[in-house]
């Protein structure tokens, strides 16, 4: 058969200090996977066929890419089965009108949607998409090439595991999908399919600009249950990593064929066995491949030591990102997020002292949380910039579909599906800040929100002076080592626009 994949473009909030223009790796996977079980695939990218194209649209929102009509008009006539990914619920609002312009353009062709959104709110995308054909509900290969077999033979879409799709009037299940085990005999993502180069000749990537940053994955799944997190209902909670020699000749492949220089690992939670991340960083070390690479994720702290943290370091390993997400032992318990304080900061520690650049992850403003939760939470802050930790993201609790605290907030009738819930679940966006907690305002959150950033930062160049002159040597020299130096700089470089420039060199700017 033939079948169109298609990746919407990117939409940004203005005001957020940086966006993620990174290459497709869940499409890219799954066309390899339809590829080869033999059908012919086209993906059409709108963010990467024209990542530096932008485009202002309604609600003071700039989408980044191909515009509707152009992603339209690269879809083939003859596809049999149009797939279209939908990640960030933040983005429903315009994802959403872009299906409904795709059904309206090939009003008989079959449309599967999958992502993370699809696979959180199926009931919701296909009532206000009237031209989704079903919904294809977490990992998507296996599923997609079920799938592509029976639509082939014209058979009952009902007898695919793993999708959602419409019969007598309503929504159907039908039934769950096993995770994929053997995850080593999964096909490498079809790159050949994406405009690479737009990607990596202007550094666009996930995590810190360090050249050309290739995506991957290590392992997939997560094995914690954090109440405010998605991926339980995308990926359940099993964990399963690569074989890292397996994992390693995909670098080196990547190395050779497209000189990357660094690699972002999307993982959920790439460090969990401790044996393991030491095996991988060998066989890296052993390639003598001269690259770098990131966990920009995000990922757990129980198994880097000491002795992981040089291993990380001697293997390329340069920016790391820690998700404690609140700084309050009570708040933590009613995450479920299993993290003690006193033993993170112990691995930060020694990942500062091996040399590794740490990134902390903050969530304020979580259902049940007080202000005496957020002041722990800042002093936290404090304490983190004190032990050496490098950059902050300070967010404000937003609700994703398919969470465990989005089912009870819905429950509690403090969710409707408006559009107005849809967009402001762009957290970064402070001036549209929501509390769900009621024992904080929005406008304290906001306040709490700000406060985040200046303790951090101002404790960190207060107790570490040499960090504030090496930023302004490293954006002086046009070079980052952390994410809050790419924000900085991606702020500097939009207020000091030329009108001179062209529109193309401006974008540019404003993207890296």
């Amino acid at each position: 058969m033939k079948i169109c994949l298609v990746r919407p473009p990117s939409i940004i909030n203005p005001v957020a200090y940086i966006g993620s223009l990174t290459p497709p790796i869940g499409l890219a996977y799954i066309a390899a996977a339809l590829r080869e079980a033999g059908h012919e695939v086209d993906l059409v990218d709108g963010i990467g066929e024209n990542p530096l194209q932008s485009v202002p649209i309604e609600g003071n929102l700039v989408s980044r890419g191909l515009t509707f009509a152009q992603i339209i008009d690269r879809i083939d006539p003859d596809a049999d089965i149009i797939g279209i990914s939908g990640m960030f619920s933040s983005e429903w609002i315009q994802i959403r009108e872009l299906v409904n312009q795709i059904g309206r353009a090939f009003p008989n062709k079959p449309m599967i949607a999958g992502g993370e959104h699809f696979t959180a709110a199926p009931d919701i995308s296909m009532q206000q998409c009237p031209s989704i054909s079903a919904c294809a509900l977490g990992e998507g290969e296996e599923t997609m090439v079920h799938l592509a077999r029976v639509l082939e033979n014209q058979g009952d879409m009902a007898l695919v595991p793993g999708l959602a799709i419409r019969k007598n009037g309503g929504l159907h299940f039908t039934g769950p999908r096993p995770r994929i085990r053997a995850v080593d005999e999964i096909h490498p993502p079809a790159w050949d399919l994406v405009k690479l180069e737009n990607y990596l000749g202007n550094h666009l990537s996930y995590g810190v600009n360090r050249g050309r940053s290739m995506p991957m994955l290590a392992s997939r799944g997560c094995p914690y249950q954090c109440t405010f997190c998605s991926s339980p209902s995308m990926w359940t909670t099993r964990w399963i990593a690569r074989e890292p020699r397996l994992l390693v000749d995909e670098i080196e492949s990547c190395v050779r064929k497209y000189k990357v220089t660094n690699i972002d690992f999307y993982d959920l939670t790439a460090i969990v066995k401790k044996d393991w991340i030491i095996q991988f960083c060998r066989e890296l070390i052993n390639r003598k491949l001269n690259v770098t690479w990131q966990l920009p994720s995000g990922t757990r702290s129980e198994a880097i030591d000491a002795e992981v943290s040089k291993w990380l370091y001697a293997s390329g390993c340069r920016n790391m990102n820690y998700a404690p997400e609140s700084g309050s032992q009570e708040t933590l318990k009613r995450i479920k997020k299993k993290v003690v304080i006193s033993r993170l900061t112990k691995s930060l520690r020694s990942a500062v002292k091996a040399g590794l650049n740490i990134k902390i992850n903050i969530i304020i403003g979580l259902p049940d949380e007080t202000h005496w939760d957020v002041l722990k939470t800042l002093w936290f802050l404090v304490k983190m910039s004190w032990h050496g930790a490098n950059d902050v993201s300070v967010g404000v609790f937003a609700p994703y579909p398919g969470s465990e605290l989005y089912r009870r907030l819905v429950s509690e009738k403090k969710i409707t599906h408006s559009d107005e819930y849809f967009s402001k679940l762009a957290y970064v966006d402070i001036t549209e800040t929501v509390s769900y907690t009621e024992r904080i305002s929005s406008e304290w959150l906001r306040i709490y929100n700000w406060l985040g950033f200046a303790v951090f930062y101002g404790t960190n160049y207060l107790f570490r002076p040499s960090r504030f002159f090496a930023t302004i040597k490293h954006l002086v020299e046009g070079r980052h080592e952390s994410r809050g130096e790419m924000a900085l700089s991606g702020l500097l470089n939009r207020l000091a626009r030329s009108p001179a420039k062209t529109p193309e060199q401006k974008e540019h700017k404003a993207l890296i």
